[in-house]
């Protein structure tokens, strides 16, 4: 039975392990349990879908008191195509809307099954932007 439902403490190993399989995150781009338990305090939300115990997808929600982030939304590799992905983001446009926020995402310009996902639901292209960041703020001189 798929459940879609808040992140804890015990899913962070399944959800490092779904984040590694559809390149999205992981310790070395500072996706920590710190981080997350951080972001969920400042008004974000991870949720998590759950098929037999085994966390198969993952949406977090970041809040930076303008709009909500969509970001690690991804689908384990064995359960796509199979209307998760749809489900999930449903879950997660509600609790932007509930928020009373705008909901903004990045997404890989040649990734056009999520592409198509998003602008499906109501998301629109917001313009040429490159995106730049500095990850190893640590290193900054």
């Amino acid at each position: 039975m798929l459940q879609v439902r808040d992140f804890c403490r015990d899913d962070f190993d399944e959800v490092q392990h779904v984040w590694a399989l559809t390149g999205m995150g992981g310790a070395q781009r500072g996706d920590t349990f710190a981080i997350i338990e951080q972001s969920v305090a400042m008004g974000g939300k991870l949720l998590v879908v759950e098929i037999e115990g085994k966390v198969i997808a993952t949406s977090w929600m970041t809040f930076d008191g303008r709009r909500i982030h969509l970001h690690h939304f991804g689908v384990h590799p064995d359960y796509q195509r199979q209307g998760i992905g749809l489900a999930l983001v449903k879950q997660s446009l509600l609790f932007a809307k509930q928020k009373g926020y705008q909901i903004k995402l990045e997404v890989h310009k040649d990734n056009q099954k999520a592409i198509n996902l998003y602008t499906k639901l109501g998301f629109t292209y917001l313009g040429d932007y490159d995106v730049y960041i500095i990850r190893r703020i640590k290193d900054l001189e």
